[in-house]
């Protein structure tokens, strides 16, 4: 709706790149405080999720040029151009895992313990960051005739201009605040360590799943054209997500919380 917040002269300030970060720092101040809460030393919990954010960043980003890596061949200085959108969440979700395993280990944090608390805050984080998709444009739906659908007029929008379109961008928002306040309400009756995480994980899955089935941008496909590369994401995420719930719930349960 409004890719670009305000110009200063050679200053530029973008909604996108504002609202992507100040979901990371609501999300982080979360998780930190969450942290102190289980135990955990904030300060850990924060430099944590610094660096678990940066590999998020490059590993969302990778995805992106690799699904659609014809437009960034031929436009190589694109590449760097984060402020126009351009973030895939499960791509971010792999670097994040990444970066997380290697902190948790380096500041002897309990993973699981660590999970359940970073997973309220990277949900309340993507909420900031889907509406920045909208602003910007980017992960925009199909054109439709629903009573709610928006039509993008600003011409440095990545959407198609003049077209009515589903808002895919809030819809997932939308899917993260339910997520979010489910996993606030469960959090005070958890059973065993990365029951959070892994509902978390689960939840947005099936979220992510029908939300594509709205979008219009550009999204890969499998299995001649019946899934998105994010629906395919979403099965895996699911499975995987599912096995570890069932095994934790066996294998770490909190005796006292």
């Amino acid at each position: 709706m409004h890719p670009i917040l305000f110009e200063l002269g050679p200053v530029t300030l973008h909604t996108y790149g504002l609202m992507v970060a100040a979901g990371f720092l609501f999300g982080i101040t979360l998780a930190a405080r969450l942290g102190q809460g289980d135990g955990l030393d904030p300060q850990k919990v924060f430099d944590t999720c610094f660096w678990i954010v940066v590999a998020a960043i490059i590993g969302s980003r990778l995805v992106y040029i690799g699904v659609n890596l014809d437009h960034f061949v031929a436009h190589p200085l694109d590449v760097v151009k984060l402020w126009e959108g351009g973030l895939v969440f499960y791509g971010g979700f792999l670097g994040a895992i990444v970066a997380g395993w290697i902190c948790v280990n380096r500041y002897k944090m309990d993973k699981w313990v660590f999970a359940d608390v970073a997973a309220p805050g990277a949900a309340l984080g993507h909420i900031f960051g889907r509406f920045g998709c909208f602003f910007a444009g980017c992960c925009y739906g199909k054109p439709t005739d629903v009573p709610w659908a928006v039509t993008f007029s600003d011409v440095a929008s990545i959407a198609p201009t003049g077209v009515p379109l589903h808002p895919t961008q809030l819809y997932d928002a939308l899917n993260e605040l339910i997520i979010f306040a489910i996993l606030m309400a469960v959090r005070g009756r958890r059973s065993f360590k990365g029951q959070i995480f892994f509902l978390w994980i689960m939840l947005y899955a099936i979220g992510r799943f029908i939300v594509e089935g709205f979008r219009g941008d550009p999204r890969g496909v499998w299995f001649g054209e019946l899934i998105s590369t994010s629906q395919l994401f979403a099965l895996i995420g699911f499975a995987v997500g599912l096995a570890f719930y069932l095994r934790n719930r066996k294998k770490f349960p909190i005796l006292v919380v």
